[in-house]
């Protein structure tokens, strides 16, 4: 299966192919400056990430393990990409409608901001992996 996405004005597209993970909402600091909340995304493998038009697209080293990819023309949140991994996440929002993704958990939820909370019953974490919280 293939799917597609955007950034919100176009300068930024790609596809990608083959198995998607499950979409995972972060709640950490740095997801909830950069998207405005919390970032829900899928990932997928180097190998079936295809970029369509990239004449927007730029990084940001967000920290010494992980970079950010958005679009600098209208500022749309795209990839988180872990240092020495072969895989890049993918923002869920900039997917075409009819991923058949699904939200099935939420990670760094110690962090998660103050004014909202999480009654969808989805398992919560404290961190990335690890002990499931309370």
């Amino acid at each position: 299966m293939t799917q597609r996405g955007s950034c919100l004005c176009g300068a930024v597209s790609f596809e990608l192919s083959g198995k998607l993970r499950s979409v995972t909402a972060c709640h950490c600091g740095q997801c909830r400056k950069q998207s405005g909340h919390y970032w829900a995304a899928t990932s997928a493998a180097d190998t079936g990430l295809r970029m369509i038009k990239d004449e927007g697209l730029t990084w940001f080293d967000a920290s010494p393990t992980a970079r950010r990819g958005f679009c600098k023309l209208c500022g749309s949140t795209l990839f988180w990409k872990p240092t020495g991994e072969d895989r890049t996440a993918v923002s869920a929002g900039a997917l075409d409608l009819g991923s058949g993704l699904e939200l099935t958990k939420h990670v760094h939820v110690a962090d998660k901001g103050d004014y909202y909370d999480l009654p969808d019953g989805l398992p919560q974490f404290d961190a990335l992996s690890g002990e499931e919280s309370a």
